[in-house]
């Protein structure tokens, strides 16, 4: 039956207001009422529904949360109310000395401990109970405009459960742990460095400059101060956690009010027993004036206020005795030293494994088998070797080997890099490396060709190589116990849509040395064409911004390889793109040529030419009468002299993002 424009409104709008609830409940509060199929079923509805009728998409729908088009800077937010920061104690003794001053100011004061959670503060912003803005801390003074990142984060409410006429609250965006891990799995397989800790991941996330990269991320966040409000008086700090609960936020958890040092002692101690086991990463425990009228009084000094402090957890260290040395080969052949050791208890979980990086690392430590070594998690995630507490039997420092672990060839080491590697692009530890980095997300995204399936493919002869995996088809997949019609016809319809792909994600997935997503993507940009990229010489990819001697030096030497024209010369036998089109904004730069001088207060150079290059602009290296604008920052050298001469105009970058609006 077909819909009015009145039906379908009211369709729309019940759908909307069902599906945050339930989001609400399972996001914010934890108690899920319906299965996430019945959910996915009525979003599905409402997608079907907003497709038809799009003059009816509210704000507050759903689907309008999980990232939209990628954005070539954040602009500048000034916070009216300072985004501060606490001052630190390390030692229950600091934090009575505290409570005692904090008596001695003020009459009988209490005190909300709530755990302090380690991620990155931001401000959330709302009119009339409307999600409106969402901003990063910065300096506390001016941060970056992250709204469209914040509203892929699901325990954000768009709607507040009262037309509040005004409310800033300060939360804090942090990466789950289960999160964080499989992204450092999917950092490794792909052969990228890996984020050290849930903070930096959250960091990174929260500051893609595409969405739907933050979306991937699933990011969380605990709400846990009123900046501003207008249209309603609260009076103390839990009064306003409980209020920022009933609009349904997500609120730090476990806050509680007490009023004397004893109180604050046990509970610091209670969230310490427990932090391991949380879901997300706590660094210590905030200790905050209850009332709002003696935090007034007890007032703030330059930098932090007097009416709160921060405890911080100390580093959990323990020793274990290393039994043995694990030698990984990764897909650009470095050889990496991996401690095997006794298993310990580590931040809540089991810990056997830490890596050694190099040689010059086990030389410095002096570590041999049959140590007693001190382990750590980094950010209380990542383990890592410390020192060596007590020395063995064994006194013979551990030396890698002369030869590769796994193919036996000779191994051999440059000059300026620490890592030794394996030269045999034919050794097969390389080779599933590399078809795994290929068919990852950051690479060709090729969906169901994760590690398991390409160490199937390789134990059963069917694949040598990145090419051979475009000669698969389902009938010879469907005689390995891993594949039936259906999966077999899935990943062949996988692998071939991945001939579509841009230019940068074939190159990014070939594996260069030194060469990431984003040098991948400049690249490209630079020489449109495979062809050109491998027939460049060092001197022209140099020009590049952001690259150095090393990456351009990596790049020309991997294409010279016979190995790689091989490869090339067979994935596009197959038919995979190799040119690329740049996505243009609009052509408002058409016909104009700016000059980049001097450092810039936020943008890079190759972001601000990314920029210009985007409205049909060009970017060139110097001046001349053809100029049109020289964007210049502070240090501006000679190139700002002769703009003067030329009397060409000179524009700041805040004037420079003003004519991208």
């Amino acid at each position: 039956m077909m819909l009015n424009s009145e039906e379908a409104k009211k369709q729309i709008d019940e759908l909307v207001e069902v599906l945050n609830y339930h989001s609400h409940k399972y996001y914010v509060l934890d108690e899920p009422e319906i299965s996430d199929y019945d959910y996915d079923m009525m979003q599905n509805k409402l997608k079907e529904l907003e497709a038809k009728f799009p003059e009816f998409i509210r704000n507050d729908s759903p689907t309008q949360r999980v990232g939209g088009e990628a954005v070539s800077t954040f602009e500048k937010v000034a916070h009216k109310v300072q985004m501060g920061s606490l001052s630190d104690v390390f030692s229950l003794s600091q934090v009575e000395d505290f409570v005692n001053k904090t008596n001695e100011n003020t009459i009988a004061p209490e005190f909300v401990v709530e755990p302090k959670i380690d991620g990155l503060s931001v401000s959330l912003e709302y009119v009339n109970g409307e999600f409106i803005r969402a901003s990063t801390r910065g300096d506390g003074f001016t941060g970056e405009n992250v709204t469209s990142n914040i509203k892929t984060i699901l325990s954000v409410p768009m709607k507040l459960k009262e037309k509040v006429p005004f409310l800033e609250v300060r939360g804090e965006v942090y990466m789950p742990r289960n999160v964080f891990l499989r992204l450092v799995d999917e950092q490794e397989q792909n052969g990228e460095q890996p984020f050290k800790n849930p903070r930096n991941a959250a960091a990174g996330s929260l500051r893609q400059k595409d969405s739907n990269v933050t979306a991937k991320r699933k990011l969380d966040i605990f709400v846990f101060n009123i900046q501003q409000i207008e249209g309603r008086e609260l009076n103390s700090h839990k009064e306003s956690l409980d209020f920022l609960k009933e609009m349904g936020f997500k609120v730090v958890p476990d806050y509680l009010k007490v009023s004397e040092y004893k109180d604050i002692e046990n509970r610091i101690n209670e969230i310490g027993k427990i932090r391991f086991d949380l879901p997300y990463d706590i660094d210590g425990v905030v200790i905050k004036v209850d009332d709002f009228i003696q935090r007034e009084k007890l007032g703030s000094t330059a930098k932090t206020p007097r009416w709160a402090v921060a405890y911080k957890f100390p580093p959990e260290e323990k020793e274990t005795v290393l039994k043995e040395i694990e030698l990984n080969v990764g897909r650009t052949g470095a050889i990496t030293p991996v401690a095997i050791f006794e298993p310990i208890l580590l931040a809540g979980t089991s810990v056997s494994r830490a890596t050694l990086h190099n040689q010059d690392f086990i030389n410095e430590k002096q570590i041999s088998i049959g140590d007693t070594i001190i382990v750590r998690k980094a950010g209380d995630i990542i383990p890592e070797v410390l020192a060596v507490s007590k020395k063995g039997e064994n006194d013979d420092i551990f030396t890698l080997p002369d030869s590769c672990p796994v193919c036996g060839c000779e191994v051999v080491k440059s000059d300026d890099e620490a890592a030794i590697r394996c030269p045999n692009v034919n050794c097969p530890a390389q080779i599933f490396r590399s078809i795994v980095h290929f068919a990852s997300k950051g690479a060709m995204n090729i969906d169901g060709l994760g590690p398991a399936i390409v160490q199937t493919l390789l134990d059963n002869n069917l694949i040598k190589s990145v090419a051979d995996l475009y000669e698969l088809d389902a009938d010879t997949l469907m005689q390995l116990d891993n594949f039936k019609e259906k999966s077999a016809n899935n990943l062949v319809n996988a692998i071939r849509n991945s001939k579509n792909n841009t230019l940068d994600r074939l190159v990014f997935g070939l594996g260069v040395r030194n060469i990431g997503q984003a040098s991948a993507k400049l690249l490209c940009e630079k020489f449109r064409t495979l062809e050109n990229i491998m027939n460049a010489d060092v001197s022209e990819i140099s020009e590049i911004e952001g690259f150095g001697d090393v990456m351009a030096e990596s790049v020309v030497k991997a294409f010279r390889e016979e190995h790689m024209k091989e490869l090339v010369d067979r994935l596009v036998s197959y038919g995979l793109n190799t040119s690329y089109e740049k996505a243009i904004n609009d052509n408002r730069f058409e016909g104009l040529t700016f000059v980049l001088t001097g450092t810039l207060p936020t943008l890079k150079r190759d972001e601000a030419k990314a920029i210009i290059e985007s409205f049909g602009g060009k970017a060139s290296g110097s001046v001349s009468k053809k100029t049109s604008f020289v964007l210049a920052g502070e240090e501006a050298g000679s190139k700002l002299d002769k703009a003067e001469q030329l009397g060409i105009k000179i524009i700041s970058e805040e004037e420079f993002l003003d004519m991208t609006k």
